[in-house]
């Protein structure tokens, strides 16, 4: 039975539960169990704290997990990025009072707070830069304020906690994190075959829709290059003679303008509709 570990709380919780159940697996009904066995799909799911994820998966006590790739690398563990999963997106940025730096260099003999200073360290380090970095949990906005530290590296979304404390961000980005699936060093690879077809599909059917055209005949080439699907679009003859029924998976995102481009070459009775699984 695969042992695979899911954040219990939080943001990365939520999403990370939401991808399984669409998978196909059973999750927890209630936030206080700390374990879930699926005997059909012969996987026992264990809901640990999203930091801890990335030891227990490293240490091999877990066979794979989903994380953060910030709290992964912030956990010196062994396990690997195996899968992005699109969700829980975020940019971790470096902030300060406007005027205590511009660029990354500026930080040399600062002190730097941040929830992650694994995360920082690493990248102090691979650019040569000596400060000293300072662990906090939780919060670290208020740590200059309070004498703590001369800027903080911290996970940035709209900016707005930042700027509410007279801060400002500076510099490239740190690091560009998404929920991720991480495997340990020696994972069966085909143990976790499966369970990783089913994330992936997961994924397709989220990014792509199915869509159903008719179109003459004439033009179908026109359109195919408008809809060339994953591998290959199916295209049917219709009773109606000179026309075809074509259907092709399309990115969701572009679907609509390619449905007014479709409709602009004389195609008609189009429609999209979900995917709600897929293997490829």
């Amino acid at each position: 039975m695969l042992k695979i570990a899911v954040p219990n709380k939080g943001a990365l919780s939520e999403a990370a539960s939401g991808m399984l159940r669409e998978a196909g697996y059973a999750q927890r009904s209630d936030s206080k169990q700390l374990t879930k066995i699926d005997p059909d799909n012969e996987v026992e799911f264990f809901y640990l704290r999203p930091r801890d994820i990335a030891l227990y998966v490293g240490e091999g006590t877990l066979d794979a997990g989903i994380t953060g790739r910030d709290l992964l690398l912030d956990s010196h563990s062994t396990a690997a990025e195996s899968l992005q999963l699109g969700f829980g997106r975020s940019k971790f940025r470096f902030a300060a009072r406007p005027g205590t730096a511009e660029k990354v260099e500026d930080l040399a003999g600062m002190r730097i707070a941040t929830s992650y200073d694994g995360v920082v360290k690493r990248y102090l380090a691979e650019r040569g830069i000596e400060a000293t970095v300072v662990r906090l949990d939780g919060a670290v906005e208020t740590s200059i304020q309070l004498g703590v530290a001369d800027v903080i590296a911290d996970v940035v979304e709209t900016g707005s906690t930042l700027r509410a404390a007279g801060l400002e961000v500076f510099g490239e980005v740190i690091l560009e994190s998404e929920g991720v699936m991480i495997t340990r060093e020696d994972a069966d690879e085909r143990a976790l075959e499966v369970f990783t077809r089913r994330l992936q599909g997961v994924l397709v059917a989220r990014a792509y829709v199915m869509m159903d055209y008719d179109i003459r005949a004439e033009k179908v080439e026109q359109a195919i290059a408008l809809t060339p699907g994953i591998e290959s679009p199916t295209v049917s003859p219709l009773h109606r003679e000179g026309w075809v029924a074509v259907r092709s998976m399309v990115q969701r995102a572009s679907a609509q303008r390619v449905m007014d481009e479709l409709f602009a070459l004389g195609a008609r009775a189009i429609l999209t509709t979900d995917i709600h699984a897929c293997r490829l």
